[in-house]
């Protein structure tokens, strides 16, 4: 079933509370504990969707599934599918729960890793219906 799930910037020495002005809004495909759904993510990959948010600016992109890198293959936020080197890879994302209160860590686009504290997870459908009440 595809979530989305809510990123807010863990603390960090920059910043020692977190921050809610940085993070992420990902629709993805969970299995029942929370793990990211390669199957699923294969029949609904045009539904992933990611937006980034950053102290006022947005970048939208897609969350892919490519081969290579640890355990076969690297969970990626791809902002211009046709240009190479824009992409954002996520730390292990195959092994970690999208659970609220669990931590995830993504590379920007230069290699440097933040780490995200996970927010609020709700189904699809749940949320998409909420929006048009």
């Amino acid at each position: 079933m595809l979530h989305h799930v809510t990123l807010h910037l863990a603390r960090s020495k920059q910043f020692p509370e977190g921050s809610s002005r940085y993070g992420y809004e990902i629709t993805a495909p969970l299995d029942d504990k929370g793990h990211l759904d390669q199957q699923e993510w294969s029949d609904k990959r045009a539904h992933c969707r990611v937006r980034r948010f950053w102290a006022g600016e947005e970048r939208q992109g897609v969350l892919v599934h490519r081969p290579g890198g640890f355990g076969g293959a690297t969970w990626m936020i791809d902002y211009i599918q046709d240009r190479p080197g824009d992409e954002e890879a996520g730390y292990h994302l195959h092994q970690h729960r999208f659970v609220e209160g669990e931590y995830v860590t993504i590379e920007d686009d230069d290699g440097k890793p933040y780490t995200f504290q996970v927010v609020s997870v709700t189904p699809a459908e749940l949320r998409k219906a909420e929006e048009h009440r």
